[in-house]
């Protein structure tokens, strides 16, 4: 009986959490380049003096969908995505580099290119600082040149490229801002293969659908461990009605 308390609390404690996980999903589902994270169940044994046989049941994290997603055109000039693996480094708020695929930028008020959220975007020599009164324009391997606003193709200069990073997928961890970063604390070396589309994002690889079904699914499962645990109670009451008729 205490066993089966125990795997049905466990069981529904975690049914939660990876709820938590779906909702996040669906709430990125129109997130430039977000990756939809995976989630599993599994027993873990209990192994302890006095506690040899109980398991209990952890939600596992497996990792994200590296899946690429469509691209939507959007025209304008500070988007970019990119096309095939890859990622674009970014500055974390930590100040460390980190890795998306939300290629959205904006420029701050001081000049320098900056994701949405307000992360200095990286380039081959740091962050990347954009002239006033000009405009932007991104060259398939992330080249930034830049004109002067009303003038002539010829008096185009470059002012950088975006470092593009291609690590293996199991290398990479999901940070809780969203962002990746190589499991190792390392920096990923610049690929120079990798190329980006510009005037385009790249959407979400949420899939809303599934998504919806694994809330409907887990809602039923932790329905189902709340009955084990109502059954438990039922049995025990049951026993010691029975155990005090047998004194």
């Amino acid at each position: 009986m205490d066993r089966l308390i125990y795997t049905a609390m466990t069981g529904a404690s975690h049914v939660l959490q990876q709820q938590a996980a779906v909702a996040e999903n669906l709430a990125n589902a129109s997130t430039p380049g977000f990756r939809a994270a995976l989630n599993t169940f599994r027993a873990v044994p209990l192994v302890g003096e006095g506690l040899p046989t109980r398991t209990f049941v952890v939600d596992s994290t497996a990792g994200a969908d590296f899946t690429p997603a469509a691209f939507q055109p959007t025209g304008r000039e500070l988007d970019v995505a990119i096309n095939g693996a890859g990622w674009i480094a970014v500055q974390g708020a930590d100040g460390k580099e980190a890795y998306t695929r939300n290629g959205s930028f904006q420029i701050s008020p001081n000049g320098v290119l900056q994701t949405r959220s307000g992360l200095n975007v990286v380039g081959d020599a740091g962050p990347i600082t954009i002239p006033p009164d000009t405009e932007v324009t991104f060259a398939k391997d992330g080249t930034i040149s830049t004109v002067p606003s009303g003038s002539k193709a010829a008096s185009v200069v470059v002012v950088g490229r975006l470092k593009l990073v291609n690590p293996a997928s199991d290398q990479l961890d999901r940070g809780g801002d969203g962002l990746f970063r190589m499991k190792d604390g390392s920096t990923a070396p610049a690929e120079v293969k990798t190329e980006v589309v510009p005037g385009n994002l790249e959407g979400s690889n949420v899939n809303t659908v599934e998504a919806m079904v694994n809330m409907i699914s887990l809602a039923r499962k932790f329905d189902m461990q709340m009955k084990m645990l109502q059954t438990a109670d039922n049995n025990a009451r049951q026993a010691s009605q029975i155990m005090s008729l047998a004194g």
